[in-house]
């Protein structure tokens, strides 16, 4: 879910905002970060008979991140407590320690960077939860996320292949600003999946070809628990997004009608939802029916929930994974005060190999990062730890288990 927390830590004590009144500007150099993307190494992600994907929950590269860019849109925003994108810039510096501006595409990535290349996964899919334009339109809802066009390599440098984008803040500059928004990142060589110029489009999944062995399909969906205004939704012949009606049986008969229309033989389908709030461990009922809908009756393989702050509970149900909440992977909240046990600033990178032929899940390798000056870093084996309690301890009732695998890397487990 998109950054709502903002307003409701200024209702409690957003982030003890009047400290913002007492940051003053960061001088810094204006040289860009030389840090460039590795070298790939050859592709050893696994026979023709499996397939390892990369995922993560929302990468929200608009607002204090755009800023920081090299081409950083205006700063102006609407918010409540905060009136441009460069208080968050602040914020974070006065956490973490001055940030170079501008920085250079690959920064953002940091470690991650080194683990998609040893991983090598076939495809590299993720929530992207901002607008990417230059519309001087904002929807009246007090939080605006956008990157600017620009600014779009962020994205290709680290090898994505598809965005979601059916969230509660791609429209955030309105229709115009969601159609600059595909246009830039198709123009990037980027597939979308759950927003469109028509429902038809929305609803259409992101095809993934992979090397000539067969493809990925990912549906991209969204859930007004996550925020999503309903006048967002997609018509036959208006742009928005996938907005479910609900989370019904009748919902997953027509999703599984599309599986059926889209899908060909060794094909692997992801259902990414934008869902629930954005605080708390708690599943709700209605999640877990929905998502062991998706497996059962619409034969998903791979159920990708996002919005939450923070990685929830993890379960595999009839041999398939169901990630009901990966948590942000990155942005600008650094220095936001009031949900600290929810540990925010640590996020994952998860790595399911999946069997082409049963779609069942074989293996879920997780990678821990910390977010630090808008970057990606290793955290600490401490911090690697306190996850692995965490999908531990929430994964008990949903029958999974976190293992340590060597210093970096958490495995999952399920009976």
């Amino acid at each position: 879910m998109g950054r709502e927390c903002v307003h409701s830590v200024g209702r409690r004590d957003f982030l003890r905002l009047s400290a913002l009144g007492a940051i003053g500007l960061v001088t810094t150099p204006t040289r860009a970060i030389s840090d460039t993307a590795p070298e790939a190494d050859p592709d050893t992600s696994g026979n023709s008979d499996q397939i390892t994907l990369f995922m993560c929950g929302d990468v929200m590269t608009g607002r204090g991140i755009d800023q920081v860019l090299p081409y950083p849109s205006a700063p102006r925003l609407y918010e409540r407590h905060v009136r441009s994108a460069l208080d968050y810039v602040k914020l974070a510096e006065r956490k973490n320690g001055p940030i170079a501006k501008p920085v250079s595409f690959p920064y953002l990535w940091g470690d991650a960077l080194t683990e998609l290349t040893r991983v090598r996964p076939a495809v590299r899919i993720i929530n992207l939860e901002t607008s990417v334009t230059e519309s001087p339109d904002p929807e009246p809802k007090g939080i605006n996320y956008r990157m600017h066009p620009e600014n779009v390599e962020c994205l290709t440098t680290a090898g994505i292949d598809c965005c979601v984008l059916a969230n509660n803040h791609v429209l955030d500059w309105g229709r115009a600003g969601l159609v600059e928004t595909l246009e830039t990142l198709r123009a990037a060589g980027l597939r979308t999946a759950g927003a469109g110029r028509d429902l038809e489009e929305a609803q259409a999944p992101a095809i993934l070809e992979i090397d000539g062995s067969g493809r990925a399909l990912v549906f991209g969906l969204g859930w007004k628990t996550s925020g999503i205004p309903r006048s967002w939704a997609a018509a036959a012949d208006e742009p928005g997004i996938d907005r479910l009606e609900d989370l019904s049986n009748r919902t997953v008969d027509h999703i599984a009608e599309r599986v059926r229309t889209w899908r060909r033989p060794g094909d692997v389908v992801v259902a990414s939802i934008h869902w629930g709030g954005n605080w708390g461990y708690r599943i709700p009922r209605e999640h877990r029916n929905f998502a062991r809908g998706l497996v059962d009756r619409a034969a998903v393989d791979v159920v990708h929930g996002h919005s939450s702050h923070h990685p929830q509970g993890i379960e595999v149900h009839h041999g398939k994974a169901v990630l009901y909440g990966c948590g942000d992977f990155l942005n600008d909240y650094e220095g936001i005060g009031g949900y600290e046990q929810y540990r925010d600033d640590l996020t994952l990178m998860y790595f399911p190999t999946i069997d082409r032929s049963s779609g069942r899940l074989l293996r879920l390798e997780m990678i821990p990062m910390q977010i630090r000056n808008f970057r990606l870093k290793r955290p600490s084996e401490e911090d690697v730890g306190w996850l692995r309690d965490l999908f531990t301890r929430e994964g008990r009732r949903l029958g999974t288990r976190a293992e340590r695998e060597g210093e970096r890397a958490l495995i999952l487990t399920w009976s």
